[in-house]
Order: C-alpha cells, then sequence, then structure tokens
C-alpha cells in the first residue's frame, strides 16, 4: 500500500471509496452487526472500533469509526476504514464515507467493500444506508427518473454532478421498457461499481429536456443511450465522447458497452475530490488494526525516527558548544593588554579618529559668530584703528 505524497494529489489505483446516507434509526448498531456476521462467516479477517480523540468532549454527537480487514481474491490485503458522520442540516440522516485501500491495484470484480459494512438488505431499517449523500430522493442501486420539469431537472443533476466520490450516470430510454427493461443496472454491473454509480433515467418524451440539462455540463447523452456527468474536479484527460455510449438495451441483458466506458472512467488519473485526501489521510496515518508482525514494524520505524532524531539533537549540540568556544576565544583575545608600543597608539587612534575630529569640527563651526570663521577675526586689533571708527 502506497503512502507517497504524489499519491495523495491524485485517486491511488489501489483504492475504492464511496459515500452516502444512512436514514434510518442507530447507524452504529447496523455497522456493528454487519460485521460480526461477515467475521463470523470469514467475510472479513477482523474489525475495531477504535476511539476518535476528542469523542465525548461536547454534548453534540461526534464522528463514529469502524476499521476491517480482509483478503480480496484470498490472497490481496484490504484495509478499509467507514466513518459515520451526523448531520443536522437537510438533506437529515447520518452521511457515511468508506474509504479501502488494497495492496496493489483494485480489480472491480472483488466484493464491494459496501456490503461488507452494510447489510444488503433485510429489515427497512438495515436498507436505508444507500441514499445520496447530498442530493434528496436519489438513491444508489435504484432508478432515479428525472424530474418532469426541466429546471428542476438542470438543478439535480448539477448538484449530483458535483460529489466527485460517486459515478453519476445519465441513461435514455429510446422506448418505454418493459418489466426487465425497468429493473437498476446496477444489479447487471461489476460488484466493484454496484455502490459507486448512481443512475439517473430520462424517459422517451425527456430526449430534448435532459440535453438542454445537461448543456451546463458540456455533455449530451445519446437518444437511447448513456453518458457519463464530468465529476469535480475533471481529470485532464476527460472527453465527453469518450465516456458516452450510442446504444444501452434496457432489456435485462448485460450492458458490455457501458460497462467498458465505466472501467474507463474509473481508471482515469484524477484528482482527489473534497474530503477524500482527509479520509485516505486517517485511514493510513490513523490505522488500529494490525497484525503482530504490522505491529512489530511500526515499531521498529518508530525507533528509527528516534535514532536520526537524537542524532540531530547530538549534532547541533556539537556545532553549538564548538561556537561558544570560538566565541569565547574571541573575547579574550580582545581582552588581553597591548604590547608596549601599542598604548599611545590605541589611546589616539580611540581620541583621534576621523569621525570624532568631523564631529568637533562641525560643533565649532555651530557655535562660531555668524560669517566668523576659527582663528583671528579681520579687522580686530588692540588699538581700535579702523575697528572703532563708526560706519
Amino acid at each position: 500500500m502506497s503512502n507517497s505524497a504524489t499519491d495523495r494529489d491524485t485517486v491511488p489505483e489501489t483504492l475504492w471509496a464511496a459515500r452516502g446516507r444512512h436514514t434510518g434509526p442507530a447507524p452504529e448498531e447496523v455497522v456493528r452487526r454487519t460485521l460480526r456476521r461477515r467475521k463470523e462467516s470469514g467475510d472479513i479477517d477482523d474489525f475495531a472500533e477504535p476511539a476518535v480523540p476528542g469523542d465525548g468532549d461536547t454534548d453534540a454527537p461526534g464522528p463514529h469509526v469502524f476499521e476491517a480487514r480482509w483478503r480480496a481474491g484470498g490472497a490481496v490485503t484490504v484495509r478499509a476504514r467507514m466513518t459515520l458522520l451526523p448531520r443536522t442540516g437537510r438533506p437529515e440522516g447520518c452521511e457515511w464515507r468508506l474509504v479501502a485501500e488494497a495492496e496493489r491495484p483494485w480489480d472491480e470484480s472483488w466484493p464491494s467493500p459496501a456490503t461488507l459494512f452494510w447489510p444488503e438488505g433485510g429489515a427497512p431499517q438495515d436498507s436505508g444506508w444507500d441514499h445520496h449523500p447530498t442530493v434528496a430522493g436519489v438513491r444508489f442501486r435504484q432508478v432515479n427518473p428525472l424530474p418532469a420539469d426541466d429546471k428542476e431537472m438542470r438543478r439535480r443533476l448539477r448538484e449530483a454532478a458535483k460529489d466527485a466520490w460517486c459515478v453519476n450516470l445519465v441513461v435514455h430510454e429510446a422506448m418505454t421498457p418493459d418489466e426487465r427493461g425497468r429493473l437498476p443496472l446496477a444489479g447487471l454491473l461489476p460488484a466493484g461499481l454496484r455502490h459507486r454509480v448512481v443512475e439517473h433515467r430520462a424517459s422517451p418524451q425527456q430526449f430534448r429536456g435532459v440535453n438542454w440539462a445537461l448543456k451546463d455540463l458540456g455533455v449530451q447523452v445519446p437518444r437511447g443511450g448513456a453518458v457519463l456527468l464530468p465529476p469535480d474536479p475533471a481529470p485532464k484527460d476527460y472527453g465527453s465522447g469518450d465516456f458516452s455510449v450510442r446504444s444501452v438495451f434496457l432489456d435485462g441483458s448485460e450492458p458490455t458497452e457501458l460497462v467498458g466506458a465505466l472501467r474507463r472512467f474509473v481508471g482515469l488519473s484524477r484528482p482527489l475530490p473534497r474530503g477524500l485526501g482527509e479520509a485516505l489521510t486517517e485511514l493510513r496515518d490513523h490505522w488500529t488494526l494490525m497484525t503482530l508482525q504490522e505491529e512489530l514494524e511500526r515499531e521498529r520505524q518508530r525507533v528509527t525516527r528516534y535514532a536520526e532524531a537524537l542524532e540531530a539533537m547530538t549534532t547541533s549540540r556539537d556545532l553549538y558548544r564548538q561556537a561558544a568556544e570560538e566565541a569565547h576565544e574571541a573575547l579574550a583575545a580582545y581582552r588581553e593588554p597591548a604590547p608596549a608600543g601599542l598604548p599611545q597608539q590605541r589611546a589616539d587612534a580611540r581620541t583621534g579618529s576621523p569621525l570624532q575630529q568631523l564631529t568637533r569640527t562641525f560643533e565649532r563651526l555651530r557655535f562660531s559668530p555668524k560669517g566668523a570663521k576659527s582663528g583671528s577675526v579681520p579687522g580686530a586689533s588692540s588699538g581700535g584703528g579702523e575697528a572703532d571708527r563708526p560706519e
């Protein structure tokens, strides 16, 4: 698992990330119960519930953190961290953020980390975790019909596209589908994509309206096809034509062309979305669910850092001591008595410096009569002479 600084600027290939909103009661109990079942069934190796620094200092509920580790494909270690963030505004509910990092690039055929923390179905309170984090009424794993009003449609698509954690897919129905065509496409996608894709569905008569609503985003959906909305921020190599599909057959068959476009889309080198960088840092730097070997390696790294810090402090101390000794030697040399032939010269130098002589000259000029020069005054004599003669 890479931990370099460059990986923190773009989404690493080893990372799987998603976020959503749980609208039922006690989401932490749902996650805790699900993780216990996954451990008993062998789907995960272990899980933990680390304490959050600062939690309990205020009356307001704080974030709740869960960690889990498992081996994808039976050999690749995956570490995952889920954070539950209570929400007080609209839309209401508890926001969740899930980041999972593998030891090698992520394979979309691996099980979705979301289904290891959240239940797939069951009780109603267990199935309310797949809501969009910011747009009310939009959910993962379901078909989300676009509003009939064009302005409301544009507002929804713009709001949904702002969340770069999700992959927003707009599908246009060429004709009214049958029962199989009304099923969400998420069930036909690879496991690693099902809980990251939000499917927006436009009816046949909404073709012009949906393309008008998409104009601000710089993309267009083909008639009877699909298009992937650009994330915010968008990758440098993103081109709207590269991620539009001419035809999507809503007949229950596997959408091969659409799956290929989705794989290329999630494989782009793109900037980290807002909030994902912090979540990735917490996963890497505050991980607690370690094996014995990992704990030994961490302690070795800590001892190495301490040794390097101690060596740096010792070097600084030696340099400081050397500088102090040189300063004392210079001060002692300055205070030594001068040789026999130099005292008068030093005294003359102290009392007769050019600056002092110039200062005394200016002082004499300052206090002498106006127009008079230093020395004798012209016209002044002992016998009076012309000096006593009236003008």
